[in-house]
């Protein structure tokens, strides 16, 4: 499961947790005001709504902000209709990037990706071009506890996860996309403290990268999409 774009992003923004938590819940909260929208705001009548405030929950945003945000997208507080976009392409060193966003311009969000694209050395592609080389599934990522391998591996077989990587930082667990809040539910019975969680793009095929010119221009496009508000997710396959 290596290549995975979102490992490093955490272990290099620990130092600026209040940022990237704040980052999280804004881009949290524009999934909700989707959701809301396509499929009204009871979470029991929405699966989809059911999803993202499970999602919310493993990543410690508070209750109040949930409901402030459905209610916002049910029209209660006012709201902005946000839509959703995905970008294909290719980064320094022929890197396949996906690149997920809501937003409610879409031009503005699609000459700024561009520009993402074209200033890191790489470039915007048609729809399908590097889409095959991801697959969706649910990732977890669980704070480093006293478990060692042998433990984790039949935790996570048996809350009907598929694999799991480990670090100096913690878990990185995968479990079907489909599966998402069962896995996730029963990690949290096992009182798992989650870094954030998520149905995400996980490479399938991935391209070795050595040369640190080329993880520069990696890391700092990374940061640009992480930067953009209108930018959900930004997925690549690169193995470093």
């Amino acid at each position: 499961m290596a290549g995975h774009s979102k490992w490093s992003k955490i272990k290099r923004q620990k130092g600026s947790a209040d940022a990237l938590r704040s980052k999280i819940f804004t881009k949290i909260g524009r999934e909700i005001a989707v959701a809301v929208k396509s499929g009204g705001s009871d979470p029991h009548s929405n699966a989809r709504l059911a999803q993202i405030i499970a999602k919310a929950k493993a990543n410690n945003m508070p209750n109040d902000n949930i409901a402030r945000g459905i209610k916002k997208a049910s029209g209660e507080l006012g709201n902005i209709n946000y839509e959703e976009v995905v970008y294909e392409g290719y980064g320094p060193n022929g890197i396949a990037f996906v690149v997920e966003g809501l937003t409610d311009n879409k031009n503005r969000t699609a000459a700024e990706v561009r520009a993402i694209f074209s200033k890191n050395g790489g470039s915007l592609g048609v729809a399908g071009c590097a889409a095959i080389s991801f697959e969706k599934k649910s990732v977890f990522f669980i704070e480093k506890c006293s478990f060692n391998e042998d433990d984790m591996m039949e935790i996570v077989l048996d809350c009907g996860a598929d694999d799991f990587n480990e670090n100096e930082d913690g878990y990185q667990i995968f479990a079907a996309a489909i599966d998402f809040n069962k896995v996730l539910d029963k990690l949290t019975a096992k009182n798992m403290v989650f870094i954030k969680s998520g149905i995400e793009r996980v490479a399938v095929n991935l391209v070795d990268i050595d040369d640190e010119d080329t993880v520069k221009k990696l890391y700092k496009m990374l940061d640009s999409f992480d930067d953009n508000d209108d930018v959900q997710a930004a997925f690549h396959n690169a193995r470093i």
